[in-house]
């Protein structure tokens, strides 16, 4: 009987160099384009080792998909505990580089079964965070939303967002500095404290 494969643990040396790679592939020419191979040559290394840090593909794709979104989690709690949150979760949202990676993991999980069950569980942990911190944020800073829940501002914003930024992607731009500009003003009287 032969005994199981060695992985290397998560702190290993090459292990970040195989996600960077990994990462910027994805970015550049799309979920596609991420084999063992393309990411070894990227990462200027040899193509066992990335069976040699994860037992599969998929382990692969879940570790670039859990390192980003925890960075993503980290930029969303800086953002939140700013002088000017909502500003500030507004343009942490509209970088197109999270929403780019995200489209591909979104593309990748129509046909990973492990990649969808792990972006829905992350994006309600993270729903359910901004929600929470929404809540104390607008609450705490007595401001009025009026009949807009925490919950349907988080969506709002959240796809509001990634529509700018996907559409961006694009080429398509009809409608989108109005619609920045409106979420500026809106912006700026919750700032001011006038009713929105």
């Amino acid at each position: 009987m032969a005994s199981p494969r060695r992985i290397a643990g998560p702190n290993a040396k090459n292990r970040a160099v195989l996600l960077d790679a990994a990462e910027r592939l994805m970015l550049e020419e799309g979920y596609a384009a991420v084999s063992s191979r393309r990411v070894a040559a990227a990462a200027g290394l040899k193509p066992q080792l990335v069976h040699y840090y994860f037992r599969t593909m998929d382990d692969l794709f879940v570790a670039v998909y859990e390192r980003s979104e925890k960075e993503g989690a980290e930029r969303q709690a800086r953002a939140l505990a700013s002088d000017h949150p909502l500003r500030a979760l507004w343009e942490y949202s509209i970088d197109p580089r999270g929403t780019s990676l995200t489209m591909e993991f979104v593309a990748l999980a129509n046909h990973r079964k492990l990649i969808r069950a792990e972006i829905a569980r992350y994006a309600e942990q993270f729903r359910t965070q901004q929600i929470e911190a929404l809540t104390t944020v607008l609450g705490g800073d007595g401001v009025d939303l009026g009949s807009l829940p925490a919950v349907v501002l988080s969506v709002l914003l959240t796809s509001l967002s990634r529509v700018l930024v996907m559409e961006r992607v694009l080429g398509t731009s009809v409608g989108h500095a109005d619609t920045v500009e409106l979420v500026d003003c809106w912006l700026r009287r919750l700032d001011d404290g006038l009713p929105t």
